[in-house]
């Protein structure tokens, strides 16, 4: 089969892009790891229209339950391992697919956002799925009634604080810079919370343990003495960057690795389109992504029908 355009990612850019193109009635495929991309990890959303308050995984059920109505135009297909590649023939592309067939098609969409960043700590690799996550959404009842760390002090590591706090004993937060560097709305939520601490200006040196993380070892920037915690756990929560490396010589990507797109969402590829974080707009948010998704469809469509 020859598809009207494969969409990357399913996220809140590649679901809504989904949904567009479904609209324009373009036979569509949605190539996605996971359901929801990041969203899917969030706690509360209080930011996106028509909720004053809704988790990420309510969010995303809503998303999927919306492109499920499209279904005889859209096949949501999820894939272990992602997407390998993309090349170009003539004025078709192919998407290929680790440990699947290639698939074809007129335009791609590319949406598949952002993967954690790893930070190269002793340990980090050691111990991973054995008390270091990148993940609290996903992990986060593991380490239920359990003392745990956070590294991080942007909006990943506040919103990991504000979910894992209703349930482990203890959070002490690891913060490189000198003061939380998110939301002002998840900083107070933070703050306020009873079982958090918070150790600003701090590097997180190493993850210690045996079998499964023990402790963790950090220093402080101003008294410069490492000292060492008592945790059962390390969330890793220092931003991440767009999942791009597949890209590299395919289309022109900035100096962040983010793909450079015009006004009409289209890459420096004819045809090849993205939206949302993995993109070099600006504002990173749910909404943002959502709206790029649904302007990368329409933008598609209309270079579909000018061919």
């Amino acid at each position: 089969m020859i598809y009207d355009t494969i969409i990357i990612g399913g996220g809140p850019a590649g679901m809504t892009a989904g949904i567009y193109a479904a609209r324009k009635k373009l036979k569509t495929l949605i190539l996605t790891k996971d359901i929801g991309g990041q969203t899917a990890w969030s706690s509360d959303v209080e930011n996106y229209p028509g909720f004053t308050m809704i988790t990420g995984a309510e969010l995303v059920e809503r998303f999927e339950q919306h492109v499920e109505k499209f279904k005889d135009f859209v096949e949501l297909r999820l894939v272990t391992k992602g997407v390998s590649a993309i090349t170009k023939s003539d004025k078709l592309f192919t998407v290929s697919i680790e440990g699947h067939k290639s698939e074809k098609s007129k335009t791609v969409i590319i949406a598949g956002g952002k993967v954690p960043r790893f930070l190269g700590l002793e340990g980090e690799k050691k111990y991973l799925n054995k008390g270091v996550s990148y993940c609290s959404w996903c992990d986060g009842p593991i380490f239920s009634g359990k003392d745990i760390a956070i590294i991080g002090g942007g909006n990943s590591a506040l919103d990991a604080t504000i979910n894992l706090s209703k349930i482990v004993k203890s959070i002490v937060i690891i913060n490189i810079t000198k003061e939380l560097t998110g939301d002002p709305v998840l900083v107070d939520k933070v703050t306020t919370a009873h079982n958090v601490r918070i150790l600003n200006d701090s590097e997180a040196l190493s993850i210690n343990g045996d079998k499964f993380v023990s402790s963790v070892t950090l220093r402080n920037h101003v008294d410069k003495k490492p000292i060492t915690i008592d945790v059962e756990g390390v969330f890793i929560e220092a931003g991440s960057l767009p999942a791009t490396s597949y890209l590299e010589n395919f289309v022109k990507l900035n100096r962040q690795g983010e793909i450079r797109i015009d006004k009409n969402n289209m890459t420096s590829v004819k045809g090849i389109f993205a939206a949302g974080d993995i993109t070099q707009i600006e504002e990173k948010q749910i909404i943002v992504a959502s709206a790029e998704g649904a302007k990368a469809a329409i933008c598609a469509s209309k270079y579909l029908a000018r061919l």
